[in-house]
């Protein structure tokens, strides 16, 4: 995910990074080269009788602005429900271990319950990237945990049931009372309920259908667009051309990045970033030395 300071508004006109111009820079370029064509193109294309106007394309323009803003309103809601969910991850991890550690004596293995904690948050953002979690995984589980995770369909949620197993465990020892399992045990439901929430992000997207009619309208306009404006704009329509074609074809982009949240593009959530804070607080809540280094931005202010 790109993190930017506030910059100057003419410094803005020019950023590239962490825009979506670096991906649709082609489909601009071929859109300039067309509009080049028609004009050279243009003494033939009179001659047929044909002529179209700016007119439509004025109504057709307003209606797929709408239906943009429809699709990219949708795209962000899903982004910030995804944000949110990972909020309520920290939350919940920094709740339940200091609520842990208040209640179980300091000599209960609080350390393994915490490595299994990290572990979760780094399970779920590898699950929702479809990375391979085994050798990240082994820094946290003991061998057998490991094995047991890696078996399932859901790594994170065998995780949580290890670390389910690990509160009934102290239960049993006399060392939790059932008051006290019950409020434990809600904090792992709420884990829970983030690990269904971001799975139905990641495997829901917005209908196919609907994000492909709304595709195909915008480039479609786009394609046509410079046969209406070459008959009043001559040797301007490339330049306005592709400046029209930039707000449609840009904003069709953006809401493909933002549809899935959890991916590796510019625009993302920097999962890396959130978990390894999840991993630095509750290392510190334990009063660990050794933590890792927290991930900021760096000199293109990119967190990865």
């Amino acid at each position: 995910m790109i993190v930017r300071p506030h910059e100057h508004w003419l410094t803005r006109i020019f950023v590239w990074h962490g825009s979506v111009l670096s991906k649709i820079f082609s489909r601009l370029l071929l859109n300039f080269l067309l509009s080049i064509a028609v004009i050279g193109l243009l003494p033939w294309y009179s001659s047929l009788g044909v002529k179209l106007t700016v007119a439509p394309f004025s109504i057709l323009g307003v209606a797929i602005a709408i239906f943009l803003g429809f699709r990219n309103n949708a795209s962000y809601s899903r982004f910030v429900e995804a944000r949110q969910l990972w909020g309520h991850l920290m939350i919940a991890s920094r709740s339940l271990l200091r609520e842990v550690k208040n209640t179980l004596p300091p000599d209960a293995e609080i350390a393994s319950f915490t490595k299994l904690q990290i572990a979760f948050a780094h399970s779920l953002r590898m699950q929702l990237r479809r990375l391979p979690q085994q050798e990240t995984l082994a820094r946290y589980l003991t061998d057998d945990q490991l094995r047991e995770v890696m078996a399932v369909q859901s790594p994170a949620n065998r995780i949580l049931l290890l670390m389910g197993n690990w509160l009934a465990d102290k239960r049993r020892q006399g060392a939790l009372s059932d008051i006290l399992f019950h409020s434990l045990n809600g904090r792992l439901n709420d884990m829970s309920a983030v690990l269904a929430g971001c799975e139905r992000i990641a495997t829901t997207p917005v209908p196919f259908a609907y994000s492909l009619i709304l595709h195909r309208t915008v480039y479609l306009f786009c394609i046509m667009l410079p046969f209406a404006l070459v008959g009043d704009l001559h040797y301007m329509t490339p330049f306005v051309s592709v400046l029209i074609s930039y707000t449609f074809i840009s904003l069709d982009a953006l809401a493909e990045e933002l549809e899935e949240p959890f991916g590796l593009e510019n625009n993302d959530l920097p999962l890396d970033a959130i978990s390894t804070a999840i991993e630095i607080d509750l290392l510190q809540m334990n009063d660990e030395t050794s933590v890792p280094a927290r991930i900021v931005p760096d000199k293109c202010y990119q967190l990865t």
